[in-house]
């Protein structure tokens, strides 16, 4: 009976894959979806589904890695996966063909032919609350964050939506008028019933515009009253790509470096001292952007720079405002998020899906 009890307690909390119900991908890209929303990521990306075999697709096991290299595919299938999530997207521009002669080309050949599908989530993650740039901002020491830039909700207004809104005298009847503005291609009418009579607001596309102040300046009461008001989109608070951190104890940028290379589990970074700065200088603030930041970097006040990869000219006009660049090569400020994701994922998941870390994905480039 001992024995029993003490197999009981040994049996691991994970079951074997052939043990664990199988999901359906459609399940699988709607909770990555959820983590990172694709209206997140910046407009020149490519995040999503990216390959998708045929239906039905199922997954119990989803292997992670930053880059989907030809030896990281090899792993994939080694290990039986169904869903390989490149942080990367490994379709970046359009193929052209599916042939067997260029790397890229021959990714999507072996993920179709065993029935692998491909997600890449790229700078949805990067946005997000709690993703990659708020990971790599801990890397800092203990600091508050914010986005250098803001994303915005994907909800409405349409870009270029309008909202007019006029008055409507008591006794005057505005339904013919309302039954016009109706009819015009993606205008909504809301009608506010007022003391004095009532109130018309209505939301316009950009096209419908010219027309629905046309109509409306029939009458010129109504025209008298109109108001024109350009709506945006709501913010959508700690989302943005980059983070602005404010040391909450300053540090030398000696001090600085070294974190940052424990956080990376990095033996050497690149470093350009900013104009009038040196390794005992305090650093108050610091501006990340994981991957390639230059261009989300450029022109913020900070007194060091934080990426994987500037040009030799972005990192010469950060010096020359004073800013220090720390350099730790592209992937290898992404990379790490990796294992926070994997937990995330196996959490979400409850343990029904094997959610396994890539072995050969790494920086193709070292130090020699």
């Amino acid at each position: 009976m001992l024995l029993s009890s003490r197999r009981l307690l040994c049996r691991p909390l994970l079951r074997p894959l052939t043990q664990r119900p199988l999901m359906e991908l459609a399940v699988v890209v709607r909770a990555l979806e959820a983590l990172a929303p694709p209206s997140l990521a910046a407009d020149w990306d490519n995040v999503g589904l990216l390959v998708e075999p045929s239906p039905p697709h199922t997954v119990h096991t989803l292997m992670l890695t930053n880059d989907l290299s030809e030896g990281v595919m090899e792993e994939a299938l080694r290990l039986q996966a169904q869903l390989v999530v490149a942080y990367h997207p490994p379709l970046f521009r359009p193929l052209r063909r599916v042939t067997m002669a260029t790397w890229k080309e021959r990714l999507v050949v072996r993920a179709l032919e065993n029935r692998v599908a491909l997600y890449s989530p790229h700078t949805a993650f990067d946005a997000s609350p709690h993703g990659v740039n708020d990971w790599l901002a801990r890397g800092l020491g203990d600091c508050s964050t914010l986005p250098l830039t803001t994303s915005t909700s994907d909800s409405f207004p349409t870009p270029g939506c309008r909202r007019l809104e006029v008055t409507v005298p008591a006794g005057y009847d505005a339904d013919p008028l309302v039954a016009q503005l109706q009819a015009l291609d993606g205008i909504s009418v809301a009608t506010v019933t007022l003391s004095s009579g009532s109130r018309l607001s209505l939301n316009c596309p950009q096209k419908a515009l010219v027309e629905a102040v046309r109509i409306l300046s029939r009458t010129e009461e109504l025209y008298a009253s109109l108001e024109i008001t350009q709506l945006v989109k709501p913010p959508l608070p700690d989302t943005g790509m980059g983070r602005m951190c404010t040391l909450r104890e300053k540090a030398t940028t000696g001090t600085v470096i070294e974190r940052v290379k424990d956080h990376l589990k990095l033996a050497h970074v690149r470093v350009a001292l900013g104009a009038g700065r040196k390794l005992d200088s305090m650093v108050s603030t610091a501006a990340v952007c994981a991957g390639s930041g230059a261009s989300v970097l450029q022109g913020v006040k900070a007194d060091l720079f934080l990426t994987g990869e500037m040009s030799h000219h972005e990192v010469l006009d950060a010096v020359a405002a004073g800013t220090t660049v720390v350099l730790c090569e592209h992937s290898n400020t992404e990379r790490g998020f990796l294992t926070e994701l994997r937990d995330i994922l196996t959490q979400r998941f409850e343990g029904q899906l094997a959610v396994l870390l890539s072995t050969s994905d790494r920086e193709p480039l070292h130090v020699m």
